[in-house]
């Protein structure tokens, strides 16, 4: 299944057809392809080269283990997320960092968005979740104070979406949206769209 971005100018098929399934095959990611995820994050840019992310993943060829982090997240991703082959919670720090800054999280972003499209490369998908317990998380993992626990990731090859409850079913039938250009790329002022869309500024003041 595709559902590919109706963009408003071209864009590489990979983000085009980027999107986030629910629902996975039990069949395992192979070792080659699981690195090269991880690879692709590894070359991230990252402020002062400080490479903030860190990945705790669990396959489905350790239960235990996938059953351990699977835990960490709520009821309603876990009934879905529970039983791709592949999850990795992303953790934001450096070694000795008192906090974890802004430039921080945003290089782990970058990290995890290069990670989504070697996926794509690869023929897997994935899909991000913000909806899980980072305490648990950290308890369960000994997570040192000064890293944060961000998201969580779901990872396999697509399955049918025979089976689905309608809810869900529904919801990855349903088609992808995005705000247009002219509400987040702005020239001359906030709020003005940006003449780059082919929309002349108008004067300020």
């Amino acid at each position: 299944m595709k559902k590919t971005a109706e963009t408003q100018v071209p864009i590489h098929d990979l983000i085009a057809e980027r999107w986030s399934p629910r629902l996975y095959e039990a069949r395992p990611i192979e070792r080659e392809k699981l690195l090269g995820l991880l690879e692709a994050a590894r070359w991230a840019a990252s402020s002062r080269n400080l490479q903030p992310w860190h990945f705790l993943i669990a396959t489905s060829a350790e239960p235990d283990e996938h059953a351990k982090l699977a835990s960490c997240l709520n009821e309603r991703n876990r009934a879905w997320a529970g039983k791709a082959p592949v999850l990795i919670l992303v953790v934001a720090g450096v070694e000795g960092g008192e906090h974890v800054t802004s430039n921080m999280w945003y290089d782990v972003g970058l990290a995890v968005g290069n990670l989504s499209i070697q996926a794509m490369h690869s023929g897997l998908r994935l899909r991000q979740m913000g909806g899980f317990d980072r305490a648990l998380a950290r308890e369960l993992y000994h997570i040192p104070e000064s890293y944060e626990p961000v998201v969580m990731l779901a990872i396999g090859y697509q399955a049918s979406l025979k089976g689905l409850p309608a809810e869900i079913r529904n919801s990855e039938l349903s088609p992808r949206m995005r705000k247009p250009l002219s509400e987040f790329v702005f020239s001359g002022t906030w709020g003005q769209a940006s003449h780059v869309l082919g929309e002349p500024a108008k004067a300020s003041g």
